[in-house]
């Protein structure tokens, strides 16, 4: 198990201000168009280039016989050219002549089922033969480049767990074994905490234990959180032991990419964070989800949280479609300028791209790039230089920190758990609830910060805490102290219900915030789909109540129908020199907005001008200067009482005025 964390550098940039950088892959390309591309590259403003990410093949063609020729030259032309390099171990895809000589090294699903190579990430986390390969490679490319004066960050393997988080094959299933004795030195710890007398499973030994494969009925809860926490250190091992190659011939910054997003949960990134001399995130539009933009500003102010409020690098974004959804929608004018922006608002000093130049064979030919098939005739292309030309104009801002009144406490562990099945309802999902409850403080204006439980809340006025269903006792109590201390605090629904072992709190809901809320529930009463209950004060709500009584608590709002009319659905309660709010339902996005609204204003949180669900207004203050984001999503000009010099149109102005669909970015003058 993964829980020391090791002695690295302090984390440092890889870079001078801020980074424009896209993924080059150019084994995909003759080397007569490189040299036109680092030209293209210059002139777009591109400093900083991940190479060698997909390169195993490439540079070990068969087993311990090494080319290092063309990725020679193209970092060589890099240098030439005054570009840095972003430096991959290229370990992420095995070649296939490892897994042709060790089949044994290829991952296997929960139905017992092999996944062949082919595609991409075939290969077991908890396999020794292949991290043995893998990190064979790494010793010949760190000796080979740590002097190499392009070098300015190491890119660890690719989005680790992308695909291949969970594996049930045998090798896992020791490694988990190894874990479990880790974690819980005796079997008879492991059957309190997995309730193993439930179904008689209980184990006489740790050679008994298996992954949670493939039943005819459903899994130990238990053992299927503890595997998703397994496999999440299990892939930062892997991490681990790359970066350590890389740490002894280089002290060159090394990170790989996140994948802070909705459609990835087997990783715990808050784990992984201290690890990471450089927080990296890659970031798509869901277009699957009903507000895409909003999901993109959510796992910006996620990665900010990871980066611990300093800055960090976007790894990969798209400059327009990408091609692994059901429809791959292409971005709008001025959508790409504001996507990156919303981005650098929310923390990012670095913004790239996959990837450089569009590829013509292969599963991603479709994804959009930089430089996109049609070349440089294209509006994509404009586009890319008015981005470069705007970050010029913004280098200013690198290295300032985004300012947040408010925190959001967001878990993967409770991820893991509540969505688990057999639950009280499936339609209600967790990153659901979490979303909610972002959307309605973005539709209040208010900037939030991204924050685990147990994170310091020390200089919040407010902290939102939905469905955190997974709860420690020691981070429950943290919360109450904030309260306490004269914090404010908005909880939802299920929340509090199970500790670390997924063990019912009993005593009635929501469990370890009983006494801080002071409501006691008895019993939830889910809501099917298609169900609405109106509330006494005119809102509505979804997916959830429950028979909840008021103990110290004040009611705000009842339930007017439904299930359980009369009874408490919002409550209010004053405890110790801060407030408690406890929302017992899916309120609907409007009274959901309204109400956390009442709890900023009551906190004392600040909304910042202007700002709402079509206009976003971020605040990030320097040393010198504060510079306040205004990127209009919306169909009309807005106007806001601010005055300063305006970076990007290098203006200065009294009030600003932002057109439909543009970022303005304003230097603010000292009040």
């Amino acid at each position: 198990m993964s829980s020391a964390v090791p002695d690295v550098p302090a984390r440092h940039w890889p870079a001078d201000g801020l980074v424009l950088g896209c993924d080059y892959n150019p084994e995909q390309w003759d080397p007569q168009v490189w040299r036109e591309d680092m030209v293209l590259m210059q002139q777009a403003g591109v400093s900083l280039v991940a190479v060698n990410v997909f390169g195993w093949a490439d540079v070990e063609p068969r087993p311990g016989e090494y080319d290092f020729s063309r990725l020679d030259e193209v970092l060589d032309l890099l240098h030439e050219h005054g570009i840095s390099a972003n430096l991959g171990t290229g370990t992420s895809s095995p070649p296939p002549w490892l897994s042709t000589r060790h089949p044994e090294i290829l991952p296997v699903m929960a139905d017992g089922t092999t996944r062949w190579p082919g595609g991409r990430q075939a290969w077991c986390p908890s396999s020794e033969v292949f991290r043995s390969y893998a990190l064979g490679l790494v010793e010949q490319v760190a000796q080979r480049y740590a002097a190499h004066p392009a070098v300015a960050l190491w890119h660890v393997s690719n989005e680790l767990g992308c695909h291949n988080a969970l594996c049930y094959c045998d090798a896992s299933a020791a490694a988990f074994r190894g874990w479990l004795e880790k974690r819980y030195t005796d079997v008879d710890a492991l059957n309190t905490a997995w309730g193993t007398s439930f179904w008689s499973q209980r184990y006489s030994s740790f050679a008994e234990v298996l992954p949670p494969r493939l039943t005819v009925s459903t899994l130990n809860p238990g053992q299927a959180l503890d595997y998703q926490r397994f496999s999440s250190d299990e892939l930062l091992d892997h991490y681990l032991a790359e970066a350590e190659v890389l740490r002894r011939h280089s002290t060159v910054p090394v990170t790989t990419n996140f994948m802070v997003t909705a459609h990835r949960r087997d990783v715990d990134y808050w784990s992984w964070a201290p690890h990471m001399d450089v927080i990296a995130n890659d970031h798509y539009l869901d277009h699957r989800l009903a507000d895409p933009t909003a999901e993109l500003a959510f796992a910006a102010d996620a990665t900010r949280g990871l980066a611990q409020g300093g800055p960090w690098i976007l790894m990969e974004h798209s400059t327009s479609a990408v091609n692994w959804q059901p429809v791959n929608v292409a971005k709008r004018p001025g959508e790409m300028l504001r996507n990156s922006l919303g981005h650098l608002a929310r923390g990012a000093d670095g913004l790239c791209f996959f990837q450089w130049r569009a590829s013509v064979q292969g599963a991603e030919k479709f994804h959009s790039a930089l430089l996109p098939h049609t070349g440089t005739e294209s509006r994509t292309w404009r586009e890319v230089l008015e981005l470069g030309r705007t970050l010029t104009a913004l280098q200013e801002v690198a290295g300032s920190r985004v300012e947040a009144d408010v925190a959001l406490l967001f878990s993967w562990e409770t991820w893991w758990a509540a969505d688990a099945e057999n639950r009280p309802s499936t339609e209600v999902e967790y990153l659901d609830q979490v979303h909610r409850a972002y959307l309605a403080l973005r539709a209040q204006g208010l900037t939030v910060d991204v924050l685990p439980p147990g994170a310091d809340l020390t200089g919040y006025r407010m902290v939102v805490v939905p469905e955190l269903y997974l709860v420690r006792d020691e981070h429950a109590a943290q919360i109450e102290a904030f309260v306490a201390a004269g914090g404010h605090a908005a909880v939802t629904f299920f929340s509090g219900v199970v500790d670390e072992q997924d063990r019912v709190r009993l005593g009635g809901y929501p469990g370890a915030f009983r006494d801080l809320l002071g409501v006691v529930t008895e019993e939830f009463h889910p809501l099917q789909a298609h169900e609405q209950v109106r509330l006494e004060d005119g809102g509505t709500a979804r997916l959830w109540t429950e028979d909840l009584r008021a103990v110290t608590a004040q009611v705000i709002t009842r339930y007017a129908d439904g299930p359980l009319p009369g009874v408490p659905a919002v409550t209010r309660n004053e405890h110790g020199a801060g407030v408690a709010w406890y929302v017992a339902t899916a309120l609907d996005a409007e009274p959901a907005a309204a109400l956390l609204g009442r709890v900023a204003r009551e906190a004392g949180a600040r909304s910042l001008p202007g700002a709402g669900a079509e206009v976003e207004v971020v605040r990030r203050r320097g040393a010198e200067h504060s510079y306040l984001f205004v990127i209009n999503h919306g169909g009309g000009e807005v106007e806001l009482p601010v005055a300063g010099f305006e970076l990007t149109q290098a203006v200065r102005t009294e009030a600003l005025r932002v057109p439909a669909g543009a970022v303005r970015v304003i230097r603010e003058e000292a009040s």
